[in-house]
């Protein structure tokens, strides 16, 4: 990024507004309190002012009456308003309340807030082993040689055989403590992380369906082109890198299987020894109910886009369906208006219905063709003293030349005529010559061939005779 996108994200961009607002420690605190902390989604408005007058008297009471002179309500309807962008302002089904969201930039300056903060514990080792098993996957999972993959796939059964015949052998290696809280720390962050990129996955839909209802709104072409745009942009929305990557997380979070297993996992996880000391470690048993309830809703995004590409469809057609019928009134009315008294005159005709009728007898009978006898014998002449040079005299007419000479005249005249650029550039290879300046007018956008105005043109050929030749007039004009 150079200095000018910088400066764009610094003049547009909502999460940089919000860490220059005045009330950013107190917009941040309401957020923290009311979605990220608790991971909440959806709050309806009366629930939200409620947490926000426990923010304000909260701070009220240590700082003084005066320092928050605006109600819940206003502070709630500033950061949900489209030039700060901090909440995100909607109206769901079967409820009256507007409902307001976190947007994807808030998240985003919350959890670089909260990284300010510091931490007594950065997983390190756990980031590592991330890294070599990502690596892994991504190079053994693009490979096409067979051998190769049998031969990675033969090195992990060795290795599976070796850890076997250690357990066996009664060597059972086991997780240090730091190294368990390393992996515990680096699997809440993430599953975190995970959380908070579901409102960004909604806002890419939601920017993808935006476009493509300005596309309807404004298309003014043929109602299949319409369709085949649309069916093209909605493919686009589900065969994105971002809709195929979130189909495949919700395809694996709704497997029963893999459900299953994770929360096995999870259990299993909260019973370790070495995490018994740390705080909320209970927690991430709840990992599946906090990310069910964000990919459902995303999920319902993507339905809605679908019903609102429907609505808006059924409505063109609607409005051209009352086209078309006010069309129908008219005529009709118009009908009515002349039936008393028609027009004298023809107003329009219409070429009559019929069926041209050939009877079978009435086509011609085959007739075979005629064979004609062709003397194919060759004789050779045996007189091979023969004037080659009419092969060779063979000329041809520089068109670049002919473009220079027009260029030429054009540069002291807005126009000129052919009978111009001979007189300026005789002709000197006759009516070849000619020809080739009809096939630059002819080419050239910027000149016209006039039949009205017929002009004469001469040149002199080698032999000292005299030839002359009317043509149609062609004009040249200087391009703008």
């Amino acid at each position: 990024m150079d200095y000018f996108a910088i400066n764009a994200l610094r003049e547009n961009h909502a999460g940089w507004s919000l860490l220059r607002a005045q009330n950013a420690p107190l917009a941040l605190t309401f957020f923290m309190a009311a979605f990220t902390t608790t991971n909440q989604r959806n709050l309806g408005r009366p629930e939200l002012v409620d947490v926000l007058e426990d923010v304000l008297f909260a701070l009220r009471d240590s700082l003084g009456e005066d320092k928050f002179p605006r109600t819940a309500a206003d502070y709630l309807d500033d950061w949900a308003a489209p030039e700060k962008a901090w909440l995100r302002k909607f109206y769901a089904d079967n409820r009256d309340d507007p409902v307001y969201d976190l947007t994807a930039a808030a998240e985003d300056v919350i959890h670089w807030v909260e990284s300010l903060r510091g931490r007594d514990f950065v997983p390190t080792q756990s980031r590592l082993s991330s890294i070599f098993t990502l690596l892994k996957a991504l190079v053994h999972g693009t490979e096409t040689d067979p051998e190769a993959r049998l031969a990675e796939l033969g090195r992990q059964r060795d290795a599976i055989d070796a850890q076997i015949e250690q357990i066996r052998a009664g060597n059972i290696p086991v997780m240090s403590a730091p190294e368990a809280v390393d992996h515990f720390r680096q699997l809440t962050t993430q599953a975190k992380d995970l959380l908070a990129d579901f409102r960004e996955v909604e806002q890419n839909f939601r920017k993808l369906d935006r476009n493509l209802r300005e596309k309807i709104s404004t298309w003014d072409g043929s109602q299949g082109d319409l369709l085949e745009s649309i069916f093209s942009t909605q493919q686009d929305i589900t065969g994105s890198l971002q809709g195929r990557t979130f189909q495949g997380f919700w395809d694996y979070l709704m497997s029963p299987q893999l459900r299953a297993d994770l929360g096995d996992l999870l259990e299993r996880a909260t019973q370790i020894e070495a995490l018994a000391g740390l705080e909320n470690v209970g927690a991430i048993t709840t990992m599946q109910a906090d990310w069910l309830p964000a990919v459902e809703q995303t999920q319902a995004t993507v339905r809605a886009l679908s019903a609102q590409i429907r609505r808006l469809l059924d409505d063109k057609v609607f409005l051209e369906n009352k086209r078309i019928m006010q069309l129908i009134r008219s005529i009709e009315s118009h009908s009515l208006a002349v039936r008393s008294s028609p027009p004298s005159d023809l107003l329009t005709s219409l070429p009559g219905q019929g069926v041209d009728v050939v009877l079978p007898f009435e086509r011609p009978l085959y007739e075979p063709s005629a064979q004609v006898a062709i003397n194919d014998v060759v004789s050779v002449s045996e007189d091979l003293d023969v004037d080659a040079d009419a092969l060779f005299g063979q000329f041809h007419v520089d068109q670049q030349r002919l473009k220079g000479n027009v260029e030429a005249v054009l540069a002291d005249a807005e126009q000129a005529t052919l009978a111009d650029i001979t007189d300026a550039f005789p002709l000197s290879q006759g009516l070849a010559e000619l020809v080739g300046y009809f096939q630059l007018a002819s080419d050239s956008p910027w000149a016209t061939i006039s039949a009205e105005h017929p002009q004469n043109h001469a040149w002199t050929l080698p032999d000292g005779s005299l030839r002359e030749a009317t043509v149609d007039q062609i004009i040249f004009v200087r391009p703008t």
